[in-house]
């Protein structure tokens, strides 16, 4: 597999924050159910009502 450059890459919003991020390989097999761009995001919005 070739290197490719981040802009190449797809990209999603996090729901949490609004801030763009981009595909990673760890998430490959679940991309389509990836909503949150980091642990962070994820935690602070299982905390809101």
């Amino acid at each position: 597999m070739r290197m490719r450059r981040k802009s190449d890459l797809p990209t999603k919003t996090c729901v949490q924050c609004g801030r763009p991020f981009a595909w990673r390989r760890k998430w490959s097999r679940v991309w389509e159910e990836v909503k949150y761009c980091s642990d962070r995001c994820r935690r602070a919005a299982r905390g809101q009502p």
